[in-house]
């Protein structure tokens, strides 16, 4: 249901809250899902907690008949019923308050139990989407929308529970008022209509406020994040960043309380407008009923049950109709989650998957293979065509915004070619298990994630169904130099890292490249890419990193990204790429003798060290 998120425009029709109803089967099936024994308690207790205001109010007129009587007879209280029925009213009072406190407490449980299962949900579903929808601005509004939904869904649960609980009462309830007088009912319905009808309005205005904020309300969710944080202190200090920060957060969060308290301001003087028609409603009946009874029409216990059934039925039908409107918009805030699973991935598995070969024996070939991001004119790599031939390390050369790391993703099927193809041993990639791709690819990117995790766990990364095998992590760290580092720590290799939790050890820049390349190592992968991951190291130290990769990687391919050119130049063959195409292929000793683009980046870099 495709909707515009201009606030100012976005209206939503009552064919628009009835058709987001369809959501709320499927709703109740992950709410189900989340809980079943809750949820079936829920059930059976509202159902019970629905007859008790009839009752209360039936018993209470035969209280009431039965002390008139007795004022009237003079008969001893000791022959009445009268005590039994006082009795009655005081379980049903303790009973009714005791099952509003459990079905509080099954919903707040609930509500628990639901957020964990959707968020668990979103994950599982993220995990099987492709890397260029994360890099789309679009599937981020909808990927935010979606976890907001994550928690207070179970609002609309006790929401939608609690209509039928309503439904059920008012039907107990309204057999008495139709009995008396159908009007009566006729009456209570006009009371309460305009009072619904503006509550329906400003509803949908707030809706459309909230939907259309979405994109800034990420940005001071980010503002809000940057400016207090440990990852950003030192340049938000070192930059005196903090007065701009919090001059755009207060543009923002200002703009938002205008803007709320606008609609709110109104829906406050229309509320009160509309509630005193419903007072007039209300006790219109109130007189009549009275009315009649002094007529002598009525019994004065007849009298307290029809005017408290008309003043339960008023609320019962003002919190209803009112209700419809926050759970008809509740349904349509669902459909901003239901829309983040109808986002598939293009990327697909092959249903009969050709087997990964044991040993590689042609290589990776790629065929006029081009890629273009999402919602983007500009090709971020195209025509190209060369083949990484099996044991052969290659190298990638470009200035920032050539393509290498695209190139790299292609290669471990991250992102699909836009036109073209990549072959493995003259078969198209895509013939082959995804899973099976990436498990036999071992890649470190430059902007590898630092897991506020320990040692141990974030070298595991690299091969998590390892994660238990502590000898295969040492070794991992020792062929990345990150072992050293690991005896230096007070916890070693169960020490945690990172300052987010209670005794962390934060690493430089160049320890955590280490601890990072150690992933690499973690899998018996036959390609092994490192992207830039050693840009914090000296030049010493990555000489002697990529030396030992070099040794590490003896008779398997490897791909390897740098701007060094005393690493680049350890490659068998190096790629130059510009503009995302190849401009160059050959040795350090080929490229320079002709003088190209490789030879003048040589020389730039060359010229920064004399």
């Amino acid at each position: 249901m495709p909707r515009d998120n201009n606030p100012a425009t976005t209206k939503i029709t009552l064919k628009e809250r009835l058709r987001a109803l369809r959501n709320l089967p499927a709703f109740f099936k992950l709410v189900w899902q989340s809980g079943p024994a809750m949820m079936a308690a829920n059930i059976a207790l509202r159902f019970i907690k629905a007859a008790i205001p009839f009752l209360l109010l039936l018993v209470g007129k035969l209280i009431i008949d039965q002390v008139v009587h007795l004022n009237r007879t003079h008969e001893s209280l000791a022959e009445a019923h009268l005590w039994k029925l006082v009795g009655l009213e005081f379980v049903l009072a303790i009973l009714s308050d005791a099952l509003t406190r459990v079905i509080s407490l099954i919903d707040s449980l609930l509500g628990d139990l639901f957020a964990n299962h959707t968020s668990v949900r979103i994950m599982e579903h993220a995990a099987i989407l492709d890397l260029d929808q994360f890099e789309d601005a679009i599937f981020y509004d909808k990927l935010e929308r979606a976890r907001q939904q994550t928690i207070g869904r179970t609002i609309l649960l006790s929401q939608v529970m609690s209509q039928v609980q309503d439904f059920i009462t008012i039907g107990f309830l309204a057999a008495g008022l139709i009995v008396f007088n159908p009007w009566l009912i006729v009456l209570l319905v006009i009371a309460i209509l305009p009072a619904f009808l503006g509550e329906s309005y400003f509803n949908d205005r707030s809706y459309a406020l909230t939907r259309g904020q979405t994109p800034q309300r990420r940005e001071l969710d980010y503002l809000r994040y940057i400016g207090a944080s440990d990852e950003t202190a030192k340049e938000i200090k070192m930059f005196n960043l903090s007065g701009f920060i919090i001059d755009r957060f207060k543009v923002l969060s200002d703009k938002f309380f205008v803007d709320n308290k606008r609609i709110a301001v109104k829906r406050s003087v229309w509320g009160t407008g509309f509630a005193l028609l419903g007072s007039l409603g209300y006790y219109g009946a109130y007189v009549f009923i009275i009315k009649r009874t002094v007529d002598g029409a009525l019994t004065i216990g007849e009298l307290t049950f029809l005017a408290g059934s008309f003043r339960q039925l008023r609320a019962l039908l003002e919190g209803i109709l009112n209700r419809f409107t926050s759970v008809s918009q509740g349904a349509i805030f669902l459909s901003d989650f239901f829309e983040f699973f109808d986002i598939q991935p293009k990327i697909h598995n092959n249903t009969k998957p050709r087997p990964f070969p044991d040993v590689i024996q042609q290589g990776f070939t790629f065929e006029n293979v081009g890629f273009r991001y999402l919602h983007s004119e500009r090709w971020a790599n195209r025509n190209l065509n060369f083949t990484l031939h099996p044991g052969e390390k290659l190298a990638l050369v470009g200035e920032n915004g050539a393509g290498k790391s695209t190139l790299v993703k292609l290669l471990a099927r991250l992102y699909d070619p836009t036109e073209g193809r990549i072959l493995l041993d003259g078969y198209d990639l895509r013939e082959y298990d995804l899973t099976e791709v990436r498990k036999h690819i071992g890649i470190i990117f430059q902007d590898f994630l630092r897991y506020q995790m320990t040692f141990s766990q974030n070298i595991a990364a690299g091969n998590i169904e390892e994660k238990a095998n502590q000898e295969l992590i040492k070794i991992a760290a020792q062929q990345s130099l990150a072992d050293q580092l690991a005896q230096k720590l007070p916890g070693g290799y169960d020490q945690m890292l990172g300052k987010r939790f209670a005794d962390g050890v934060e690493l430089s820049g160049g320890e955590w490249q280490k601890v990072a390349i150690a992933r690499a190592y973690m899998r018996s992968a036959q390609l092994v890419i490192l992207d830039e991951p050693t840009s914090a190291l000296d030049a010493r130290a990555e000489f002697q990193v990529f030396e030992r990769f070099t040794e590490l990687t003896e008779g398997k391919m490897a791909v390897l990204i740098s701007h060094r050119f005393s690493t680049v130049r350890m490659a068998d063959r190096i790629i130059v790429l510009d503009k995302g195409e190849i401009v160059e292929v050959g040795s350090h000793d080929d490229l320079l003798l002709k003088e190209g683009r490789y030879a003048e980046l040589f020389q730039l870099q060359a010229m920064g060290y004399q």
